[in-house]
Formats: structure tokens, sequence, C-alpha cells
């Protein structure tokens, strides 16, 4: 009996730490949180259509832009907006799958695959994360002021040139009338202004036909889209009509 006792606690023991053992490799082994970016400038997270289960919920990967134009790999946005920015990804895919590779009837040029973005006003907190292995980063978006977070995009090929654009003294987010001939052009600026003002009618909250001015004339059209944080207004909402002529 007695043997039989110390059999069955030597097995409860042993289920205790391969149970302890399992969960310690499932747990991410963090680091300290540490603020990336410039006070006064704006970063963008670009997911890549890849999730991952992290704390228990499913998150967006993707990369970091910084404002000096460095990018960190391996970053998972966990926290408020991750459904969100899930979902619209998955929508700007569909739309993709539907349109590129046909086109544009305004310019006659093919069109061009379009990539959201999420622009962060300010430092974003970050921290360092292992899992099976892996290096990842996760931005720690519920210390994030909402205000600051704002959705955009724009053609895949320049998301670091409207980020670059962005933190450029005198860049000025401006908006193009319905008539205006930008959509004419016969290149990927005009089809990007079009392209943006056919995307916004197959997803709610997504709005086109916006543009950045760059001190040296070079436009890049854009689109904005939820999350839209006040503190982005002028870049989600330009008030200035784009005159070519100016």
């Amino acid at each position: 009996m007695g043997a039989l006792k110390y059999a069955v606690v030597g097995v409860v023991v042993a289920v205790v730490v391969v149970t302890a053992l399992v969960l310690l490799l499932q747990t991410p082994h963090q680091a300290p949180v540490k603020y990336v970016g410039s006070p006064s400038g704006y970063e963008a997270f670009v997911p890549n259509g890849q999730t991952i289960n992290y704390n228990g919920h499913t998150d967006p990967v993707g990369e970091l832009i910084l404002n000096n134009g460095k990018t960190i790999d391996n970053v998972i946005w966990d926290g408020q907006y991750a459904n969100t920015i899930m979902q619209n990804h998955d929508q700007i895919v569909q739309l993709n799958n539907q349109f590129v590779g046909q086109t544009d009837p305004i310019n006659n040029q093919p069109y061009v695959p379009l990539q959201d973005f999420y622009v962060i006003k300010g430092q974003v907190p970050i921290e360092q994360v292992t899992i099976n292995g892996q290096t990842y980063y996760v931005i720690d978006a519920n210390n994030i002021n909402p205000a600051d977070i704002a959705g955009f995009y724009t053609y895949d090929k320049w998301i670091t040139n409207f980020v670059e654009a962005i933190n450029t003294p005198g860049t000025i987010p401006e908006r193009l009338p319905g008539n205006s001939p930008v959509f004419t052009w016969p290149n990927p600026i005009g089809t990007l202004a079009y392209e943006t003002h056919l995307y916004q009618h197959y997803i709610i909250g997504f709005f086109g036909g916006d543009i950045l001015v760059i001190p040296d004339g070079t436009i890049i059209p854009y689109g904005s889209s939820t999350p839209s944080g006040s503190a982005l207004f002028n870049f989600t909402t330009p008030q200035q009509v784009y005159n070519p002529s100016n």
C-alpha cells in the first residue's frame, strides 16, 4: 500500500512538472517596454496578412516603419483596433484580387495593388517577446492615445514614401475635386487617385481622393480608413483643394 501511495504521488508530481513546462514554453518571454520613433514624428504599422495567437487572442503581424525610414520586422499589433486592422486588410486584399489586372477607365492604365497601413503620431510602445523560438516586437496599442492612431491606404510601393512625406516639414494634405485632371494622368499617380475613389465604394469607413503635396511638388494620392484619430485630422480630412496650376 505504501509503495502504491508513493507511486501515485510520483505520477502526480510528474504531471505537475510536465504541465508547468508546457505552460512555460507557451508563455511569451517578454522584455521591458521601450519606446521607438520620435515624440514629434509619425510611424506606420503595415500589416502583411499574417496573424498570430498572442496572449490568447489573434493579432495582426507586419512591419513598423519609423519616422527616420528604418523598419522593424516581425511586429505584432496587440490591443485596440487589432480586429479592425485585420478586417480592413482582408477587404483590401479582396478588392486587389478583384481589380488589379483590370484597366482604369479614366486614364487607360492598369490598376495597382493597394495596401492599408496605420499611422501613429509620436513614439510607439513596443516590447520584445520570444514565441516558439521566434523574436517578435509587440506594439502595446492599448497604451497609445486613440487620437494618435489613424488608418490609410495607398499604392503598396509608396508607403515608405508616404511616411517620409508626412515627416517632411512643408508637406500639405489636400483633396482632389471630382473633376480634377489628376485622374486622367497616364501614370500610377492618376491611376491611384481614381482607384482610391473606387475602393471607397466597397468598404464602409474608407474614403479616397486625397493627396500629399511634398514641398518639391511631388504628390502621393491616398485614402483614409478607420480608425481616424483626431490628432491626424489634417491628413484624414484635408481641407485644402488641390489645383495642379498652383
